[in-house]
Formats: structure tokens, C-alpha cells, sequence
């Protein structure tokens, strides 16, 4: 629920101006920000959120518009400015010195010694455990950070704030890495800083965690503020209208068809210590959703589909082939193309241009005489660019300079090109805003409408029941249960995904 602001706020920025060269990045950011408060900045990708909070930190200097922070006007010349005022940036990504330990990366730079000189090790670890007692959250400060979960660098980083009296502290897309137990521990420590009187920005693509953790609610489109409201006084339609300027019929357009021939066949996969007895088929002009927890081995069954990993045991076929294990190319050449969940990392080569990764899967294609024509790589960029409705300043431009949403639409227009029989697509829409979401999910409509088979993996439960026809649930390695669309419903998924039931609906 919400709760009455105070009438002092910590944080207020004022019609916030910056442009980098001929674009503007941000026209009007103004957000205020009251101790107690978790407070939401949605908006799409592109709407401006990052260049406002590198504005908070430092990072850039507006070019036009004030921040008052605790009722004085600062000008932050840079990160460390900010973070003397109180005010901390937690990244999605948190940058640890992995070979140091827990307290040594929360005071680097500024650790206790003894006489002057020597490190006061015990001291300093005392310090962190103290810290870590406020947020409620059991992590040995003595430990290296190297190997902790991503969830627990960020309790670090947060640690690190509150040690330098933070009073501010921005969340960047905190959960887009982590299991729900994880977000839940976030949310408390969220709580916990609240009830200690920060104020916390919180930036997510999840509406419903927005829901859950926030009091209030900014909304910012093309760079300019839109809106502020409080949480329970808007519909989650009312903040999409909002974030995109428009209606969205339908955020999971989904067109009936009946599934044709059979495409995919899995039977008895198994790869040792990892899934086992993996049995399952996908047709023509459907969606097959892999369903289940953090750690199931949904992604682990995808790749040892296509090759990437090995199986021990089974056989994958495609139209009836049999493919050999472990050989992606093989899995190419008989039609399957591979979304994966990191696109960053695996599905493209950020510091390429836009065109040349489009093109990364069909270079055999494109070559004449063993040689790569380059217009045919921006011919064959251009059409999918334009099919998809990407939206970019030059094909030239490293892939780099997209929005999330973006860049999964190169990854997917670098697959689609090849006209694959089947799409494996893991994490669709994972850390892109809802108004590209809506997108993806009509461009993966349109291709199973024209009968293209589709395996899903995804961990939002309402992508799975809004897009899938059918639903494979895994635990630990698993099929725990095979839903229908009519069947399937949240309960039903997490009760089998969670191994507390076992069975089949046709």
C-alpha cells in the first residue's frame, strides 16, 4: 500500500536536460525522491532511464535543469560527488574486485589500520558483519568475493553504500539475474532501508515486482517525464499506456492453429548429472514452453538439443533425421536455430556492426568464390531490419548501441534469415521493456501462424501460459508434468516444478 510522503524530500531532480550531439537523450527528467519510499522509474528502453541515472551518479552532467539533494543545490563533477552526497548507484551488473574479500571490496580505499599503516583486518571485518546485521543478511566478510552469487555482490555493493552513509540509493534492474528467493531476500533488505529512512530507486521491467516492493511510481517516455503516481492508484494498463503512448491490444497475441507435422523429437536425452530421460515432441505451428525453477536444466535440455552440450544417452531428430550429439552445425544444416538466454554474451559480438551480426549465421551463404560480399551482408540486414521493425541509427553501428529489445531482435533476425524448421528461443523478452515485449511476442505468433515449430524456455509464468500451447514442467532434470494450454495455470506449474506432483494432461 501506499504511504503518505514526507513533506522533505532526499533527492529532487528538476526538468533534467542532456543530448550527445544531435540526439537528446533526456529532454525532461524530473523525479523526487522522499526517505521511507521505494519509488519506481519505469519507462521503455530508450525513454531516457539511463542517462537520468548516470545524471545521479555523476556520470554525466546535465546540460540544462537543477538537483537539490537534502536541500541543497549540488552540481556532481563526478561519481565520487554523488556518492558524498549519499547517493549510491546498485548496478545490474555488479563490479567486485573478485580476488579481494567481502569487507576488503565494501572499504577499498578507506580501510582501518592500525598506527597508520597496517590494515586492521579484524576491525574492518567487524565493520562489514555489523553492516550486514542491519540488513538482516548472514555473509562472511572474510570471504573471497570471487564465486558468490550475483544476488550476494549485490548485497556487497549495497553494504559498500550504507558504510559510506547512503542515503539515496538507485537500483538498476537488480533482479533481472536473480531466482525468487533471491528477489524476496532483495525486497526485505529494501524494507529494511526504508524502515532506516533511504530512499530507493528502483528500476525494473517486472511489473509485478514493481507492485510488490514500491510506494510510488515515475514514468518516463522519449526522454521526458510522463507521470508520478502512487502505486496503488494505477492500473498496471494505465502504466503501460503511459510507458508506450499507446494501447496494447494484447501483450500475448496468440493465434489459433493446428499443430502439423512433427518437427521435433526428443526421446530418452539424458546427459549424466544433469537431466535424465528427456522425452518430448514439437509440431508444426506451435509453441512448446519449458517451465520450471532456477536450476532445472531447461537451457541445459535446449543446448544439448542443438548440439552445444552433449547427451549421454537419447536421440534428437528433426523430421525424422536423427542428429549426431554434440554438433551444432549439424543441428544448422537440419534446421534449428538457437535463441540463447545471454544474447550479450553468447548471441552476438557486440563491438560488430549491427549488419555483420545479423549476418553471422548465414556467411556460407552469402560468400561468392569463398569471399564474404559486404552488400550482401547489408542486404540481407536491411530486409530483416525492416521486417522487424528495429530500430537503429546506422547499420554500421556496433550492436553495442541498441536497447536491449534491440539486440534480441538482431539475434533473432541473424536465426530467422537461415528459415529454420525450428526455433529453440531461451529467455525471449528477458531485461527488455513491455512495449518490445509485445513485439517479440507477435513476431514469435507470426512465425508459429505460418508454421514454424517453437520451443520456449522462459521463467515468467505469464509468458509461458500467455504464448504456450503446451507446457513441459522440469525438476531437477525432470519432466514433472506435460500441461495443455487449457490446463495449464500458475498453480499447477509450480506445484510440478517444485516436485511436489508428477503426471501428464493430453
Amino acid at each position: 500500500m501506499a504511504t503518505a510522503a514526507p513533506h522533505d524530500p532526499l533527492l529532487v531532480l528538476d526538468r533534467a536536460e542532456k543530448s550527445f550531439g544531435a540526439v537528446r537523450a533526456l529532454v525532461d527528467g524530473s523525479i523526487t525522491l522522499y526517505p521511507g519510499e521505494a519509488h519506481a522509474l519505469l519507462g521503455e528502453n530508450g525513454a531516457g532511464k539511463s542517462t537520468l541515472v548516470k545524471i545521479l551518479a555523476g556520470v554525466h552532467q546535465p546540460d540544462a535543469g537543477s538537483l537539490v539533494v537534502g536541500g541543497a543545490p549540488v552540481v556532481f563533477a563526478g561519481p565520487s560527488d554523488a556518492r558524498d552526497a549519499g547517493v549510491s548507484i546498485i548496478y545490474q551488473e555488479p563490479t567486485l574486485f573478485p580476488d579481494l574479500t567481502v569487507a576488503e571490496n565494501i572499504y577499498m580505499g578507506r580501510q582501518p589500520t592500525v598506527a597508520g599503516r597496517r590494515i586492521d583486518r579484524r576491525a574492518m571485518n567487524a565493520a562489514a558483519r555489523e553492516v550486514f546485521a542491519r540488513l538482516g543478511v548472514v555473509l562472511d566478510p572474510s570471504r573471497p568475493a570471487r564465486g558468490l552469487s550475483v544476488a550476494d555482490q549485490q548485497i556487497v555493493e549495497i553494504a559498500k553504500a550504507l558504510s559510506l552513509n547512503a542515503r539515496v540509493l538507485v537500483m538498476d534492474e537488480p533482479t533481472a539475474a536473480l531466482t525468487g528467493v533471491e528477489v524476496r531476500r532483495l525486497f526485505d533488505v529494501m524494507e529494511t532501508l526504508r524502515a532506516e529512512g533511504a530512499a530507493v530507486m528502483f528500476i525494473s521491467h517486472r511489473l509485478e515486482e514493481v507492485y510488490a516492493s514500491c510506494q510510488r511510481v515515475t514514468i518516463m517516455r522519449d526522454g521526458r517525464f510522463v507521470r508520478t503516481a502512487p502505486i496503488d492508484e494505477v492500473t498496471v494498463d494505465e502504466i503501460i499506456r503511459s510507458m508506450v503512448g499507446r494501447d496494447l491490444d494484447a501483450l500475448f497475441p496468440k493465434t489459433t492453429t493446428e499443430p502439423g507435422q512433427v518437427v521435433l523429437d526428443v526421446d530418452g536425452m539424458s546427459e549424466d548429472g544433469v537431466f535424465s530421460d528427456i522425452s518430448f515432441q514439437v509440431r508444426r505451428g506451435e509453441i512448446v514452453a519449458l517451465a520450471g525453477l532456477v536450476g532445472a536444466g531447461r537451457s541445459e535440455v535446449a543446448r544439448a538439443v542443438f548440439g552445444i552440450d552433449p547427451r549421454t544417452t537419447g536421440t534428437v531428430s528433426v523430421l525424422g533425421e536423427v542428429l549426431p550429439a554434440h554438433r551444432p552445425r549439424a543441428a544448422m544444416a537440419a534446421g534449428i536455430a538457437l535463441v540463447p538466454e545471454d544474447r550479450r554474451q553468447q548471441g552476438l559480438v557486440m563491438d560488430l556492426p549491427i549488419d555483420q551480426n545479423m549476418a553471422l549465421a548465414s556467411l556460407g551463404r552469402l560468400a561468392t568464390g569463398g569471399l564474404l560480399r559486404r552488400s550482401a551482408e547489408r542486404k540481407l540486414a536491411a530486409d530483416w531490419a525492416r521486417r522487424l521493425q528495429l530500430k537503429f541509427g546506422r547499420l554500421g553501428n556496433p550492436a553495442s548501441t541498441l536497447s536491449g529489445g534491440n539486440q534480441q531482435k538482431v539475434v533473432l533476425g541473424k536465426w530467422l534469415s537461415r528459415d529454420p524448421q525450428l526455433l529453440i528461443i531461451d529467455e525471449p523478452t528477458r531485461g527488455i521493456d513491455v512495449g518490445t515485449k509485445a513485439e517479440v511476442h507477435r513476431i514469435i505468433d507470426s512465425l508459429v501462424a505460418a508454421g514454424m515449430a517453437v520451443l520456449m524456455i522462459s521463467s515468467e509464468l505469464p509468458e509461458v501460459l500467455g504464448m504456450a500451447d503446451r507446457v513441459l514442467v522440469l525438476h531437477e532434470g525432470r519432466i514433472t508434468a506435460e500441461l495443455s494450454r487449457a490446463d495449464a495455470d500458475e498453480d499447477s506449474i509450480m506445484r510440478a516444478a517444485s516436485g511436489l506432483t508428477s503426471g501428464a494432461t493430453a
